[in-house]
């Protein structure tokens, strides 16, 4: 542990408190790595970070003492009796012995004399670390979790409150700042730069699901940055085209077709699962935009990447692009065209492949399937359907852009749905007094707005 450290009261007070929520968070901000504080404590290094993070604590005796001997904290901090190693006629190899080689050399021998003792090992220890901690390595030894970090949650929600996994993101993302601010090896700030950009984009995802347009907007940007920096081309693909999704799913058909179509330029001609969000994003604004041959001829160019995008890409996560998010995108492109028989073969098919846990898309899904309905003719039926998919959502859901969703859909019900007793939950007394920003000026006729505001989560 540092010696700075130890002398400053507010560290001093968190060992006294053994409040190793602090001690850890601290000596990660001095530079110690979460691996290296794992190594030496005989941990593993993302309990050591869920530690930092407040997510776990320390309680266990045993546990304790092996984060003294191995962080070099006095016992006494800790409310322990001293360690062996304390003893510094035998403990170190610091300056204070001065720079007199034969001084050190003696000090080791005396010390191994007697075997491998513990103080023998912590003497070689506080050998090897006053070296190591002075080298510059070729990839941060935190880099490796960090990736791992970010694809996990690419997997998107799984069930938990989206308010908790942005928590946990941001979390994590604020963990490279550290690793940003001091120089780095090309390839390991490249590194850096790519998982900086993967959880802005995802934090992005989340604020815009939750219905945070104007923040969601800016962690695009951020990641749009870091992306650029990171040279990685189809990243810089998939974070546009995400992005894309905000001015969509917010009525603003023709900057969402600017934002797509600058992904599919990033992304080339390709078939990665950038350039197939792209494409399939670019088809779904043209046609809200009234531009049915741009949106078919962005659908056929979609189709085409996807018969050979590579099995690697094709996994259900926000980074990939599978079958599923696939059929999603179809589904709400092909309705909005009015296309029917081919948007209910994509909704059947991506309710096929969707988890039961995906609950949010599985309701848009529903609410695309009312809006074929309603298309068809049946306005009634479509209304049922669409109150029967927002009632099934669970509270924590109902946020942001799905109350937007059954807002629109109330204000612009035919007017028989609203007295008829199957449609009484059709009725306005229980939603807000106005319409949530930037939802008035849907360009969309009868009971369609409500099928316009589709959130990231539409695709997740």
């Amino acid at each position: 542990m540092p010696r700075h450290l130890l002398t400053d009261p507010g560290f001093v007070r968190a060992l006294h408190e053994r409040d190793f929520t602090t001690v850890f968070a601290t000596a990660h901000g001095a530079g110690i790595s979460f691996n290296r504080i794992a190594e030496a404590c005989a941990l593993k290094s993302d309990r050591v970070s869920q530690i930092a993070r407040g997510a776990a604590s320390v309680t266990a005796l045993a546990t304790v003492e092996r984060i003294a001997d191995g962080l070099r904290i006095p016992g006494a901090l800790l409310g322990l009796a001293a360690q062996p190693w304390e003893d510094t006629a035998v403990l170190s190899t610091e300056s204070h012995h001065g720079d007199d080689p034969m001084k050190r050399r003696n000090l080791l021998r005396g010390a191994l004399a007697a075997g491998l003792t513990a103080p023998a090992l912590a003497a070689l220890t506080a050998a090897r670390t006053d070296v190591d901690q002075t080298l510059s390595p070729n990839v941060p030894q935190d880099l490796a979790d960090l990736e791992a970090a970010a694809e996990s949650y690419g997997y998107g929600y799984h069930g938990q409150q989206p308010t908790r996994v942005l928590a946990d993101l941001v979390t994590d993302f604020t963990t490279l700042r550290p690793l940003l601010t001091v120089p780095q090896p090309a390839p390991a700030r490249a590194r850096l730069c790519r998982t900086a950009g993967q959880m802005a984009g995802m934090t992005a995802i989340v604020l815009h699901d939750l219905g945070s347009r104007r923040e969601s907007r800016a962690w695009f940007n951020t990641a749009a940055r870091a992306a650029s920096e990171s040279g990685d081309g189809q990243l810089y693909a998939w974070v546009r085209a995400r992005e894309a999704m905000v001015p969509l799913n917010y009525g603003a058909p023709k900057a969402a077709a600017g934002l797509a179509e600058q992904a599919r330029h990033a992304a080339g001609n390709r078939p990665t699962a950038a350039a197939v969000l792209a494409a399939a994003v670019a088809a779904r604004a043209y046609a809200l935009n009234h531009q049915p041959e741009q949106a078919r001829a962005a659908l056929a160019a979609a189709d085409a990447l996807m018969e050979r995008l590579p099995e690697g890409e094709r996994s259900d996560t926000w980074l990939t692009y599978g079958e599923q998010k696939h059929h999603v995108h179809l589904s709400h492109a092909y309705t909005t065209l009015g296309d029917t028989a081919r948007a209910r073969e994509s909704q059947f098919r991506a309710l096929e492949l969707s988890a039961p846990t995906s609950t949010m898309t599985r309701t848009l899904l529903h609410i695309d399937g009312a809006a074929c309905a309603h298309h068809d003719g049946d306005s009634e039926e479509a209304c049922r359907r669409t109150v029967a998919a927002l009632n099934g959502l669970p509270g924590d859901y109902r946020t942001g852009l799905s109350t937007a969703v059954l807002w629109t859909c109330t204000r612009r019900s035919p007017p028989s749905t609203n007295t008829n007793a199957p449609y009484a939950n059709c009725g306005t007394s229980s939603l807000p007094d106005n319409a949530p920003a930037g939802q008035s000026g849907w360009p969309v006729d009868g009971c369609r707005p409500s099928f316009v505001g589709v959130p990231h989560l539409l695709a997740a």
